[in-house]
């Protein structure tokens, strides 16, 4: 398990390596069945563990239907409300999307929606490439506690949480493993 994993108590393994891909497997099903098929489709990815999650389901979208839908990734850090109020220098990473969004029907894609800032922020950096005809949220895990109305489109998994907990996503393009757990907060988190 990773290191910030050593550190928290894990209280349960909420999915596991083949949970996830079931549930990717179904993410991947509803949004073809809400968008009718792959027409003016693209993904867009949240780094760090949304832009895998948008890998993968680009992937059974090819599986399913054949078709090779666009896929971009999208680095918020400088859109963040928190940004100034950081004491660390934020590490920047690059942004791809190497299309037009202008008139298309954006997947935006995380692995955990909690407060709504992300998502928000990803909204404010999106809008700075086009004008999409319409952005929809997918996300793996929706564990509530939102502070601005935002809801997602398409969720894996509702798994409510206490303020003292934490849902931790680890995939193996990042953390060497698939799974999704739910630990106790850290102190300094809370």
């Amino acid at each position: 398990m990773g290191t910030e994993t050593m550190r928290a108590k894990v209280k349960a393994l909420l999915i596991d390596e083949k949970g996830l891909d079931r549930t990717i497997t179904r993410l991947a099903h509803e949004i073809l069945e809400r968008n009718k098929g792959t027409q003016d489709l693209v993904f867009v990815g949240i780094r760090t563990r949304g832009a895998p999650l948008a890998q993968r389901i680009v992937d059974k979208i090819r599986e399913i239907e054949g078709v090779a839908v666009p896929l971009g990734t999208l680095d918020i850090t400088l859109y963040r409300d928190d940004f100034r109020r950081r004491l660390k220098q934020p590490k920047v990473q690059r942004t791809d999307i190497p299309f037009s969004i202008d008139d298309k029907n954006v997947i935006l894609v995380d692995d955990v929606l909690y407060t709504g800032r992300t998502t928000r922020a990803a909204l404010d950096a999106l809008m700075d490439f086009g004008r999409p005809a319409r952005i929809q949220l997918a996300v793996l895990v929706d564990r509530g506690h939102r502070e601005l109305p935002i809801r997602a489109d398409f969720v894996g998994k509702n798994i409510p949480t206490s303020i003292g907990e934490e849902v931790q996503v680890h995939l193996k393009e990042v953390d060497g493993e698939d799974c999704v757990l739910l630990v106790e907060a850290p102190e300094e988190g809370r």
